[in-house]
């Protein structure tokens, strides 16, 4: 019984051992990669040197002589054609790709060649969304758009929920980026690229009939309010005199006079509402806002100054490993 657990003693310390030796060893080996870094470095520090200037140089000059440039065009769909404007931004997208250029002179991009993508996305604003202030929003409808806020979030991130791609689709804003090699100016690429968003059979018929409506509508309340008008020049004239004084408590007592002129100032406020109407739904995808020649510092854009040193300091260094790794396995292979 002794002997067996004099045995076991034995093994354990042998484990031990050998763990230590393999643990001590994998240290050295660390020690002398390091070392064998620390020689390569010295005997190569000309070379690195020279590497590194280099690419440093070649990554400043890269810098300043790119020119690629975002543009953004701010814009608000109508109609509900924010669907329309996602796929319309899409199908132009894959037609610069493809370098489509029968397609995309045909709707007045002769630059084509200058634009390397164009997409659309949306200004998240859930303040705007929860309180809608577009021109057919209501009470009714802000309420929806908080509780559906709410019901989608109830499982998830709010976070997420605001931006969704369905719910991100709904707010009233978008962005337009157009990213080209070099400076772009309104003429030859944003008009072009509205003018083609703008030409839809559909809703321009939709448009059409929107502002007749509101013409319509404009005309009838300038009538009811020349009537007000009439009505109340009519009872001015009619208080003047003192013999109708008895008739000023009765329309003062009835609240006749006050609903005249609160109906009024409703209809002033609202022809007023109107007008605004007709600017923002002269265009189908109404443009608000246009900033060109946004400088590109995205990805690799502007930082080849840090990024080609060090890609030529591993090529060296790679280089150097797999020829030394070449060397040792030829020499294997003979003898």
């Amino acid at each position: 019984m002794s002997s067996n657990s004099h045995n076991v003693t034995d093994n354990q310390e042998i484990d031990l051992s050998q763990i230590s030796k393999k643990i001590g060893s994998f240290f050295e080996s660390i020690a002398a990669s390091i070392f064998k870094g620390i020689l390569f470095i010295k005997r190569n520090i000309l070379i690195l040197a020279v590497l590194f200037i280099v690419g440093a140089g070649l990554g400043f000059y890269l810098d300043a002589t790119s020119k690629v440039y975002d543009n953004e065009i701010i814009v608000s769909p109508n109609f509900g054609t924010t669907d329309y404007l996602y796929s319309k931004i899409d199908l132009l997208n894959s037609k610069i790709s493809q370098q489509d250029s029968i397609f995309l002179k045909s709707i007045g991009l002769k630059e084509y060649k200058n634009i390397s993508k164009i997409k659309v996305e949306p200004i998240i604003d859930i303040y705007s969304f929860v309180n809608n202030n577009t021109p057919t929003a209501n009470n009714a409808q802000n309420t929806q758009n908080f509780e559906l806020v709410k019901l989608l979030s109830e499982d998830g991130d709010i976070n997420k929920v605001i931006k969704d791609g369905i719910t991100s689709r709904n707010y009233s804003e978008h962005t337009i980026t157009i990213t080209t090699s070099g400076y772009a100016n309104n003429k030859n690429f944003v008009a072009p690229i509205l003018n083609y968003l703008n030409k839809n059979e559909y809703y321009l018929i939709t448009q059409k009939t929107f502002i007749d409506n509101i013409n319509i509508k404009m005309k009838e309340d300038e009538i009811v309010i020349n009537q007000i008008d009439t009505l109340l020049n009519q009872f001015s004239a009619t208080s003047g005199s003192s013999q109708k004084s008895d008739k000023l408590v009765y329309y003062n007592e009835n609240s006749q006079l006050n609903d005249l002129i609160s109906t009024k100032n409703s209809l002033i406020s609202n022809l007023g509402y109107q007008r605004t109407l007709l600017i923002a739904y002269d265009k189908i995808i109404k443009d608000k806002s246009t900033v060109l020649n946004i400088k590109n510092n995205k990805g690799t854009t502007g930082k080849m100054k840090l990024i080609l040193p060090f890609l030529l300091l591993f090529g060296f260094i790679f280089s150097s490993l797999f020829k030394s790794f070449y060397r040792k396995q030829s020499a294997k292979i003979q003898i």
